[in-house]
């Protein structure tokens, strides 16, 4: 962990003084799960290996490398905290220690990185110096310059003893240039790599200039005139070009999302959030409200498409990101995300150095937004995730692009929370150096979703049919190129009166094996009650689920049987058995799947009962939800979208 306790004293012979690989690396090859961080930060792997939480120990030379990069990177972090508390309580002690390890760092990095970019990078990579990749050099040196930055401004005077750390504030500032520089002429500028860079080249050419002045003091440069930040490939430009208009990061990666804008607010530092240009500035305000409103009342942030689906180091992250939201937008809402990732954490999650600076880490006051009521339903069509809110349901609908290299084969899966209960989620993502694993992640058979023939889809995009203020309707096409060739299918939500109803129709050119999976992370309970599926899902709250289903090929109707499997959970480890649900008609054309869930236990509303059963009608085309008093709610089903 990277907590430091104030009586902590490091030293700088604890430093790594090999490079790093690629931390993605640092998976169990059998077992598919992230190693354990002993030892880190340190200067050399275990003797032996690195532990698998099911036992295994990995040596393995990608493993050592992968294991150099966590404890670079965690030394980095030591050190920023080391300076940031300095600078807060003017601890000679703190002060002296940040120094001496930045000075040493300095010899550190002529060692082993002087000599240019890294041999043992994989040729797809963006090569770094100290690391394979230039995005790993970036994040690091993120914290460094920081480090420099916070010693140099809160006792100038005394900035002569940081002068050795220049070469290095230098170097990683001309190797981020140099990167940018190659993903812009590779027409990569939106690559979440660049807010890195950006935020590199803008951090250690701050904290170089500080160092610089000295006593003297460096004035702040405005943000018109930060190449970095309001240049044509500055930060802010990459955040108008790499997100929506609503304000998701383009991969619609919850993961990538919230990288990003950490390292836009990281760069920010000593801005006043009012003087930025008016469009980048509510484009940051609109990153933040998307993580706010995708997250669960407890703070659960699902992890859709690549990212892993609960990670210590990564809920550091999101505490950090916390603290640089609520400096730059009042009120953005990540409170209940930040709570819950100090408790996934199990340690302090440093966020107070951000939060507790001299002076803040920015330079005005946190703007203030008016922000209207949450809605039911919430779409953003360009990224094709919407969430409907239903009687204690927390829904994601994913529909949109595929996402590049960080999309999954997931359209139209649907993600079921609770407040605090990730009943369904999206399973998020291994490292990605475990290729067998990955694969499986990415895969329709990992995610809740239609499927055809049991195989994976070309990648696809879906599109918004119809929405309201209680319903939306989505729908994927198949051709030649796109989903499942002479395949389409749609899903309609509907937040009822107590429940959440969720239709699924889909039809093939020819007979075709069509399932609809459940994929649990909680003790899922099923009982088949003539033509009608009851399922019990457990975990800190309690959802109920009753299901009908439906499916005709070209001689008539077709049988729709739900198979109950043990399969792998969520990605944190694959070897958690859950059971899977799959619920198939072979040989079929049409096949239409009924869901109604309801929270708790709970009723709907005033003088409601709870809903109790199901009944599809397709020959009325209706379904009809059937509640404890015998009221039934009627609702139509959805016709299958026309050609264009």
């Amino acid at each position: 962990m990277t907590s430091l306790a104030p009586e902590h004293t490091v030293s700088a012979s604890g430093l790594p003084r090999e490079r790093g690989g690629w931390w993605h690396d640092f998976v169990c090859p059998t077992h598919g799960t992230e190693l354990s961080h002993e030892g880190i930060p340190g200067p050399v792997p275990p003797a032996g290996g690195v532990r698998c939480p099911h036992g295994c120990r990995v040596g393995s030379e990608p493993v050592r490398g992968a294991w150099l990069v966590l404890s670079h990177q965690a030394w980095a972090r030591r050190i920023r905290v080391l300076a940031h508390r300095a600078a807060r309580t003017g601890s000679d002690a703190d002060r002296s220690e940040a120094v001496a390890l930045l000075v040493a760092y300095a010899d550190v990095y002529a060692e082993v990185a002087g000599g240019g970019e890294h041999e043992r990078a994989q040729d797809w990579m963006l090569r770094g110096r100290l690391f394979h990749q230039a995005l790993t050099d970036a994040i690091w040196s993120v914290s460094i310059g920081h480090a420099v930055w916070s010693l140099a401004e809160s006792s100038p005077e005394r900035a002569a003893d940081l002068r050795p750390v220049l070469p290095v504030l230098d170097a990683t500032a001309e190797a981020a240039r140099a990167a940018r520089d190659r993903l812009v002429a590779d027409g990569r500028f939106t690559s979440n790599y660049t807010a890195w860079l950006n935020a590199a080249g803008r951090v250690c050419a701050r904290a170089a200039a500080l160092v610089r002045a000295g006593a003297a003091g460096a004035p702040a440069v405005p943000v018109a005139d930060d190449e970095w930040l309001a240049g044509e490939h500055g930060q802010l430009a990459h955040a108008l070009a790499a997100t929506t208009r609503g304000g998701w990061e383009w991969e619609a990666s919850t993961y990538y999302h919230g990288f990003v804008l950490r390292a836009y607010l990281l760069s920010l530092r000593g801005t006043d959030p009012a003087d930025l240009p008016a469009g980048a500035r509510d484009r940051l305000v609109a990153m933040a409200d998307v993580l706010a409103g995708l997250a669960t009342d407890d703070g659960i942030l699902p992890a859709i498409h690549d990212g892993p689906y609960l990670r210590p180091a990564l809920a550091l992250e999101w505490t950090e990101l916390s603290a640089l939201a609520d400096g730059f937008v009042a009120d953005a809402g990540l409170d209940a995300v930040a709570a819950r990732a100090r408790r996934e954490a199990g340690a302090d999650s440093l966020e107070d150095e951000l939060r507790t600076l001299p002076g803040g880490w920015f330079a005005g006051a946190p703007l203030v937004v008016d922000r209207p009521a949450r809605p039911v339903v919430s779409v953003d069509e360009e990224v094709g995730i919407a969430v409907v809110r239903a009687a204690g349901i927390h829904a994601v609908l994913d529909h949109g692009p595929h996402g590049a290299g960080h999309g999954h084969h997931d359209k139209l899966a649907l993600h079921l929370y609770g407040r605090a209960t990730p009943w369904q989620p999206d399973p998020g993502q291994v490292p990605y150096g475990h290729p067998g694993w990955r694969d499986h992640y990415m895969s329709a058979a990992a995610h809740p979703c239609v499927r055809v023939d049991d195989g994976d889809p070309a990648e696809a995009t879906g599109r918004l049919l119809d929405r309201d203020e209680r319903s939306l309707t989505v729908e994927v096409r198949g051709d030649a190129t796109s989903w499942y060739d002479g395949a389409r299918a749609l899903r309609r939500l509907v937040a009822g009166d107590g429940y959440l109803l969720d239709v699924v129709v889909a039809t093939a050119d020819r007979p075709r094996r069509l399932t609809l999976g459940l994929r649990p992370d909680v003790p899922l309970g099923v009982r088949l009650d003539g033509d009608v599926i009851h399922t019990a899902w457990g975990g800190a709250e309690r959802l109920d689920g009753v299901h009908a289903a439906h499916a005709t090929g070209p001689a008539g109707p077709v049988p729709v049987r739900a198979a109950v499997r043990p399969g792998p959970g969520p990605a944190d480890d694959p070897q958690r058995e859950r059971a899977h649900v799959d619920w198939t008609a072979h040989g079929a054309t049409r096949a239409v799947w009924v869901s109604v869930f309801r929270a708790g236990g709970g009723t709907g509303g005033a003088g409601s009962e709870p809903a109790t059963g199901v009944e599809l009608d397709v020959d009325a085309a209706e379904i009809r939800v059937r509640r404890a008093d015998g009221v039934v709610d009627v609702h139509p089903l959805p016709e299958e979208a026309t050609d264009d």
